[in-house]
């Protein structure tokens, strides 16, 4: 998405003055990218940033993404000087970034992949709670609730999501050890105990495709109809490393149990 070039400020009829501001979509998470097409002076483009910011702090964004293509180099020591860093670069583009709140900065690092990971905890009654981002640790920092990974129920992979990179996400079933829930305002708009009914009801879920296939692998899990992947901690033979192999260990004893008699 380029941005506007016309650095004009003309007054309204009662006065004031519109200033200009660089074109951004938004991204999932809060914050704005910004895709720079159009050549510009440093000095022009930094009066656009610096109002853009001062706007996006107005409006609560929080982080900042500024694409420069290779051609526009010249502009990376102006955005650099305004507070922004290196977040990743590929062959024909740099992208940089900025935190605005005064709060932790809680952008990810680059990757290759990105991996996402749902939870799904379940406790005797069959009530469970959907959390998106990084198991045991995501779900206590997050929702207060100390949980034990139990199984990998499943996973999703996508292509030229984010960035343009493969996104991984890991479906994973944990036993819940605390029921309290106290919510991080930070990243975390709601979070409460439901039902596995009251789940598959929401719109969001008759929506979207992988949230049905959730509500099922919860359902069929719940009738013990389902068995997924277990971790099995093993040692790289290169290194003596300590890796997880996650498998079906239930099948397999199966499997291993009829192959002996």
């Amino acid at each position: 998405m380029s941005f506007p070039v016309n650095l004009s400020e003309p007054a309204s009829e009662n006065g004031t003055v519109h200033v200009d501001i660089l074109l951004a979509a938004n991204d999932d998470h809060g914050g704005v990218i910004v895709d720079v097409k159009d050549v510009m002076e440093p000095q022009a483009f930094l009066t656009l940033l610096r109002a853009s910011i001062a706007q996006w702090r107005q409006q609560g964004k929080k982080g900042v993404w500024i694409k420069l293509p290779i051609e526009l180099v010249n502009l990376v020591e102006t955005v650099v000087k305004e507070g922004f860093r290196y977040h990743h670069a590929e062959p024909h583009y740099l992208m940089l970034v900025y935190w605005i709140p005064q709060t932790t900065d809680t952008i990810p690092a680059n990757a290759s992949h990105r991996v996402g990971v749902g939870a799904i905890i379940l406790n005797d009654k069959s009530e469970g709670e959907d959390i998106t981002v990084a198991v045991v640790r995501e779900v206590k920092e997050e929702t207060g609730i100390d949980a034990e990974f139990q199984e990998v129920l499943a996973f999703r992979q996508a292509h030229k999501t984010f960035f343009e990179k493969s996104d991984l996400f890991f479906v994973c079933m944990l036993r819940p050890l605390s029921f309290d829930i106290q919510l991080q305002d930070l990243e975390i708009e709601a979070a409460k105990w439901i039902s596995l009914e009251e789940f598959a009801a929401q719109p969001v879920t008759q929506k979207h495709g992988l949230f049905k296939c959730i509500h099922e692998l919860c359902l069929a899990k719940v009738k013990g109809n389902y068995a997924g992947f277990s971790p099995l901690s093993i040692e790289s033979f290169f290194d003596k490393q300590l890796s997880y192999f996650y498998s079906n260990r239930q099948n397999m004893q199966r499997l291993t149990s009829s192959v002996q008699s």
